[in-house]
């Protein structure tokens, strides 16, 4: 069995759009038409270039090649013109085309993925999402409205969910660090208080950040929220600062959570050796894949961290997260993007079993879905802009700040 042919899908994420403004999708083909499908998560370059190097990461590393052979064509990739050195996009490519190696192998064994890991440790999965305006809100406001995500969570814990997220500590901004306004601290702590009012003892708070802060606003802010016992406080300041993070992790009661922007175990190591968080929050379709993700996993468990792997992607990836999900013996929870319905659920054919805030462990082989090529080539996207971006303008300390949780525009 031998890989093939590439097909990649840029596909639009059509409003509200939660998930991003676009998925990359890839799909995958081998000599005896078993056919797999990855995701590759958001990278730093836009998705025509991204074709590129996905192209280039297949015709130089894994064309031709058995799909079993993961260890070899990941050390290919990630030693690439002498590097041997996480590269975010390098590994971005690399990891969607992965999952969709290890749907293939799944498929090739009428086996899920989980169980080519190591089989079934997890029968379901506990579950959280973020906290979006319900339909009778007022998207402009409910951002920084405590009222209306009180709301929401109340909503979202009547559906089973047992932990929400929430985000609203001000902007994220291309200029790194710096010190929250003090309105920013104070919306955020009248939001936890209203969230966790809504919710009681029902719901795990998860206290949502970007990088934002300094070390020093990232202990104000965290010391501010600690009396509503957050679950975890993510990704305080920017992921790069390790050394800051610890800081942080020594001085506030809150589990600290962080890797949504981390690849491969070269980057989760030091977070766990330097004790700068607690619970790991890889994407998959950029973290290295499905294999290198649980050698992360492995890592984590020896350092007796937990594992949430993060969402901010289309269902492809939430496929993935789930398959190494219902493996590890350390997870935590897995993001949602609410119940996983909606347009990115068509993408799948609302394949993926959620219920009453747990996803079930697939039974089906491969990744568990059937991708649905017809609508994904029925969305290109044909828009300019990045799946996320960070904002210019600087921290506003006398007008106040709004995050708008993601939304394209």
């Amino acid at each position: 069995m031998k890989l093939t042919d590439l097909e990649i899908f840029v596909v639009g994420n059509p409003p509200p759009g939660w998930g991003g403004r676009y998925f990359i999708f890839v799909k995958l083909t081998t000599d005896n038409g078993i056919t797999g499908f990855g995701e590759v998560y958001a990278a730093s370059i836009g998705p025509k270039a991204m074709i590129h190097v996905i192209n280039d990461v297949f015709e130089r590393h894994m064309q031709g090649e058995n799909p079993e052979n993961i260890e070899l064509m990941f050390r290919r990739a990630y030693s690439s013109g002498f590097t041997q050195r996480p590269d975010l996009s390098v590994m971005g490519a690399f990891s969607g085309l992965e999952i969709a190696c290890w749907d293939i192998i799944g498929k090739a064994n009428s086996r899920p993925v989980y169980a080519m890991l190591g089989g079934k440790m997890n029968d379901r999965v506990r579950s959280y999402t973020y906290l979006y305006p319900l339909e009778h809100h007022d998207t402009d406001t409910f951002w920084t409205s405590p009222d209306m995500q009180a709301e929401s969570a109340r909503a979202m814990v009547d559906l089973g969910f047992t932990a929400v997220k929430f985000d609203p500590a001000g902007p994220y901004t291309m200029r790194g660090g710096h010190m929250p306004a003090m309105t920013d601290i104070d919306l955020s702590v009248r939001m936890c208080e209203a969230i966790r009012d809504a919710v009681g003892t029902r719901a795990d708070l998860l206290f949502g950040t970007h990088g934002q802060f300094s070390t020093g606003g990232a202990i104000r802010m965290g010391r501010a929220i600690e009396k509503f016992d957050p679950l975890w406080y993510e990704e305080p300041v920017p992921p790069d600062n390790i050394g800051s993070m610890r800081k942080v992790a020594q001085a506030v009661r809150i589990p600290i959570a962080t890797g949504e922007r981390l690849t491969t175990k070269a980057e989760f190591a030091p977070v766990l050796r330097e004790g700068a968080a607690t619970i790991l929050q890889p994407a998959l379709g950029r973290s290295g894949g499905i294999l290198e993700t649980k050698k992360i996993a492995a890592m984590a468990e020896v350092y007796n961290a937990q594992m949430a792997p993060h969402l901010y992607a289309g269902p492809v990836e939430w496929a993935a997260n789930v398959q190494l999900a219902v493996n590890i013996p350390n997870i935590l929870m897995a993001e949602t993007i609410l119940t996983g319905g909606g347009f990115a659920g068509d993408l799948i054919d609302h394949a993926i079993k959620w219920e009453d805030g747990f996803i079930h462990a697939p039974t089906e082989p491969g990744l568990g879905i059937t991708f649905n090529e017809e609508l994904a080539r029925a969305h290109p996207y044909d828009g300019d802009g990045l799946h996320l971006q960070m904002q210019d303008a600087p921290c506003d300390y006398a007008d106040g700040n709004a995050f708008l949780g993601g939304a394209a525009d």
